[in-house]
């Protein structure tokens, strides 16, 4: 059996979520029809550089441009902007409105900015594994990935207190991360992109593992991509026609929605009117969203009777 048809995801490619697979009654708490997931992506100092010891240097920042067999300074600061300026202006806004975050935390860039795990627990956020470093497992081999994974864990209890109960990765997971992940204690990952919802695959112990859908189209990140998003109000019309879709839909059955945030794209003075457009129309539907952290969602979708999956 080769791993590609042992990974139970492949059950459901392509079939069509029935519409009577969700309870009608079953709902989020108090309630609510859309489940909906900031997600505050934390790479700064994770990202290869010929300073930081790797082989090579990012390609990709306001430009595409990598420079071969000389340090960037150019993509460096780039990074570091998200640390020390885009970090600050986009936790405020949360801040302000006592909305939980997930942060999706590379080990190595949580060892560069730890105030981030001291400003997680000061404000109810949760630390999600995103890596060592700011790269795919899809090609690592499964003892490097393995040992990876659990660096980056270390990492994160040391300084949050407690491991972190999701993953996610950037790009493509390997055949062996699920697996992992589940032989490690992992509660989800969101390692995902094909579902409103979220789903259960079985663990080898028996119970469940969670997968929640992560999104890229709804994700700051188009800002950096040709004939995307230019202004921030581009990047709020389109979040918001999500939202408005979902809600629609979350009448008759629930639904989930991810937005992608990074403190180096969104954090810049021009772009983070958008984010405030999309938190003012959250803020105008508080009776039918629910603004969760990740592990919350997954927990409250294990939370299911049998009946209701």
């Amino acid at each position: 059996m080769t791993p590609a048809t042992a990974d139970p995801t492949n059950a459901r490619r392509f079939a069509p979520r029935r519409p009577d697979s969700i309870d009608a009654g079953w709902r989020w708490p108090q309630g609510r029809g859309l489940a909906l997931s900031f997600v505050l992506n934390i790479e700064e100092g994770a990202e290869l550089a010929l300073s930081s010891g790797d082989d090579h240097n990012e390609g990709v920042h306001e430009v595409v441009n990598e420079i071969r067999g000389a340090r960037d300074f150019c993509m460096e600061t780039h990074f570091e902007y998200g640390a020390r300026c885009g970090y600050d202006r986009v936790l405020q806004r949360f801040a302000d409105r006592h909305w939980p975050l997930t942060l999706n935390v590379c080990g190595r860039a949580l060892e560069h900015t730890p105030w981030v795990a001291t400003d997680a627990i000061a404000h109810g956020h949760e630390l999600c594994g995103h890596g060592w470093r700011w790269e795919s497992p899809a090609l690592m081999d499964e003892a490097t990935e393995r040992a990876q994974i659990a660096r980056t864990v270390a990492s994160i209890t040391r300084l949050w207190g407690r491991a972190p109960a999701g993953w996610h990765c950037k790009s493509s997971r390997s055949v062996n991360t699920r697996r992992l992940l589940q032989d490690m204690g992992f509660l989800y990952d969101s390692d995902d992109y094909g579902d409103d919802l979220p789903t259960t695959l079985p663990r080898a112990d028996g119970g469940q593992h969670v997968v929640l859908p992560y999104a890229f189209d709804t994700n700051d990140m188009r800002f950096y991509d040709r004939a995307s998003f230019v202004h921030g109000r581009d990047f709020a019309d389109y979040v918001i026609a999500a939202i408005d879709t979902l809600l629609n839909e979350s009448r008759h059955a629930p639904r989930m929605l991810t937005v992608g945030l990074h403190t180096r794209i969104i954090g810049r003075p021009a772009r983070i009117g958008g984010l405030d457009m999309v938190l003012r129309h959250v803020a105008q539907h508080a009776d039918d969203i629910w603004v969760a952290r990740r592990e919350d969602i997954a927990r409250h979708w294990l939370a299911r009777t049998p009946a209701q999956r």
